[in-house]
């Protein structure tokens, strides 16, 4: 016999998706930004040795 109502999980894998998501882009921003600084402290250290 079939529920009825609701689906089942669907607002939870909705939410967990999400989340998920915003994890994932915190990391990718957080490496980008570390890339970007340690760019400018190779650059400044090849500025000052020349």
């Amino acid at each position: 016999m079939a529920k009825t109502g609701r689906d089942k999980n669907t607002k939870n894998k909705a939410k967990h998706s999400k989340l998920m998501a915003q994890k994932k882009n915190k990391k990718k921003a957080e490496a980008a930004l570390r890339k970007e600084r340690l760019k400018a402290i190779v650059k400044k250290a090849n500025e000052s040795s020349k």
